[in-house]
């Protein structure tokens, strides 16, 4: 039999690697934002166009490469960072393995220029799919710049299962913010489509939150600094208030490098125990640093996720350290139980003497509570007149001849015969409720052929969805005016979101009398929806918009009714009077489509009494 294993070409393995590292733009960023930092930058430069589709491109101003190392740096497993195995456990960069640049260059046009500090001139290569094309000297400023252009130009059916514009811009964004945060001391700037998104000049690490995420994240933040022998922590967690219904500002960092890590995550959660409402999740931006060789980072082809030696340990120590900032600043409760607050002395008391005189009372002795005519005396020296009772003998004077008048009065009094009416139904028979409530979350009801149970949530939020899309499709809500207007505050990013769906939601009953830069003032709300609900409302709708990753063929009218009916829809465990109960019945088997939720999910299920019979044999 023939031999059927063969090594594959240089260009195919390229492209397989390529798959690994390559998901969407966003990788490419990271990746060459990486290799900017690893090069010594203090200034660095993104530009993107169409979402990075068309182009990516990283500007730095660091070290620079020679003629070979730039031909060399294309190649797979071609790397500066590591000579041995053993260096893979003392990583102190970002790029190691070698695969990012060749994996790049494969599915993609790439154009790199770079020089070097004591050159005079520069280096240019361009690369179509993994082939050289041209390498020539240029002129050019110190340090590099890479041009990525027409990512997955050979594969298009990998370029088909790219999103929409908005969402890869999206990923973009979060690729900058967790390389951007993670270091506060190199500045970073961010072009999309000619406009700049970001500028951050070099700064300290609570300066860089706040340039990123808009000024008012200043008084949410709550400063958390620990240092052991196996852990050093550093950075700041949110205030319980400002706690929001999305993960959306949570970020870890282990010696510079972003992570996702739920085990660590879970530490932060059990720390705001009892702080945090139902559903909310705190923010928090934590640098951690380890021995690197506590860790290994080369468990995933992202490197997102980092597998520690002692996993317990850091769980404990970052759970203590985030509980003792917050009970520090005031922001956990006292846990006292006999403290009275109302004997603590005042500061502006602290000072003063303490009074050894015992205090005095004193007593009118001869005051007489039955005297009628003679005037109070009192200790305090005033004295008034007290006005003669009656007697308590005129209370009852007269009151036979009123009561003589009454009767009277009553005897003259006619009342209007009622309008005799035959009923269709037998009066005899008691009125009885078709509706009982289980456990607060589910509705049952009893039909013809047997028994119907609803999930009150899933329901409400059917008939919402269906009430929100004929608003915006009709375009005739109502709104409710606000006395005075709210005011809420959002990052750059997340107010990009609601311009572009501020038409969609004036059309649902919003009214918006100003959007700005970080903030939004609203004078009016739909019928119905509560002045509290209108923020978590928003970062609902947003989170939905940015997470849940729709297709580029996604409505956006039908993404802002789902949002807006999970936002409002009766929660589990909430309490329904009979006549809601019924009302809600009624409302569900009038929608079009009771039988499922706006996700799909099934909202009721019957059971006959056939079923039920069965259930006791």
């Amino acid at each position: 039999m023939a031999d059927i294993i063969q090594l594959l070409p240089d260009h195919v393995a390229n492209q397989i690697a390529a798959g690994e590292v390559v998901q969407r733009p966003a990788s490419v960023v990271k990746e060459l934002l990486e290799n900017a930092i690893d090069a010594g930058s203090d200034s660095i430069k993104l530009i993107i166009k169409d979402a990075g589709k068309t182009l990516v491109q990283v500007i730095d101003n660091g070290k620079g490469m020679s003629t070979t190392d730039a031909r060399l740096s294309f190649e797979r497993h071609a790397t500066s960072k590591i000579r041995s195995a053993e260096d893979l456990f003392q990583l102190h960069t970002k790029g190691f393995r070698g695969e990012a640049l060749a994996s790049i260059a494969a599915i993609a046009h790439v154009e790199l220029k770079t020089k070097q500090p004591n050159d005079d001139v520069g280096n240019s290569i361009i690369i179509e799919g993994s082939k050289v094309t041209d390498q020539d000297v240029v002129v050019t400023p110190q340090g590099t710049s890479v041009s990525v252009k027409n990512l997955f130009f050979n594969i298009p059916a990998r370029r088909n299962f790219l999103k929409s514009d908005n969402v890869e811009l999206r990923h973009i964004i979060d690729e900058f913010h967790r390389v951007a945060l993670a270091h506060p001391t190199i500045s970073f700037a961010m072009y999309n489509n000619g406009s700049e998104a970001f500028n951050l000049p070099i700064s300290n690490y609570r300066q860089r939150i706040v340039n990123i995420f808009g000024t008012k994240t200043n008084e949410k933040l709550v400063p958390v600094e620990e240092e052991t022998e196996v852990l050093k922590i550093s950075g700041f967690v949110g205030k319980p208030e400002f706690a929001k219904k999305t993960r959306g500002e949570q970020y870890f960092f282990v010696n510079d490098r972003f992570i996702k890590s739920a085990y660590l995550n879970h530490a932060i959660a059990s720390a705001y125990d009892g702080l945090l409402k139902s559903g909310t999740h705190a923010s928090y931006f934590l640098n951690l640093t380890v021995d690197p060789q506590t860790i290994d980072i080369n468990i995933h082809p992202t490197k997102t996720e980092i597998k520690f030696d002692d996993e317990h340990t850091l769980y404990a120590i970052l759970r203590s350290a985030v509980k003792h900032s917050l009970g520090q600043f005031n922001i956990a409760p006292v846990l006292d139980f006999d403290r009275d607050a109302t004997l603590d002395t005042p500061y502006e008391f602290k000072k003063e003497t303490v009074k050894t005189s015992a205090p005095s009372i004193e007593v009118d002795r001869s005051f007489n509570p039955f005297q009628e005519d003679e005037p109070v005396k009192q200790s305090t020296s005033v004295s008034y007149k007290k006005e003669p009772a009656e007697s308590w003998e005129s209370l009852y004077v007269g009151l036979e001849s009123k009561g003589t008048k009454t009767q009277q009065d009553f005897s003259e009094v006619h009342f209007e015969s009622e309008e005799a009416t035959v009923s269709m139904f037998d009066k005899d028979v008691e009125q009885t409720h078709t509706t009982y409530q289980l456990h607060n979350k589910y509705i049952v009801s009893t039909i013809k052929s047997g028994m119907l149970v609803i999930d009150q949530h899933r329901a409400h939020q059917r008939i919402l969805y269906e009430d929100y899309l004929r608003h915006l499709t009709v375009k005739g809500a109502l709104s409710q005016q606000l006395l005075f207007p709210l005011d809420l505050h959002f990052s750059n990013q997340e107010i990009t979101v609601i311009n572009q769906l501020k038409e969609d939601l004036e059309h649902t009953g919003f009214v918006f009398s100003n959007v700005e830069e970080e903030s939004v003032e609203i004078i009016g709300v739909p019928v119905g929806v509560p002045e509290s609900e209108v923020s978590i409302i928003l970062e609902q709708l947003i989170s939905d918009v940015e997470n849940e990753v729709p297709d580029s063929n996604f409505s956006a009218t039908d993404l802002l009714a789902k949002s807006m009916a999970k936002s409002l829809a009766i929660k589990t465990g909430q309490s329904l009077q009979k006549d809601e109960q019924e009302h809600l019945v009624n409302k569900l088997f009038a929608c079009k489509e009771p039988n499922v939720s706006p996700a799909n999910r099934t909202t009721f299920v019957t059971m006959s009494v056939d079923e039920l019979d069965k259930k006791f044999i």
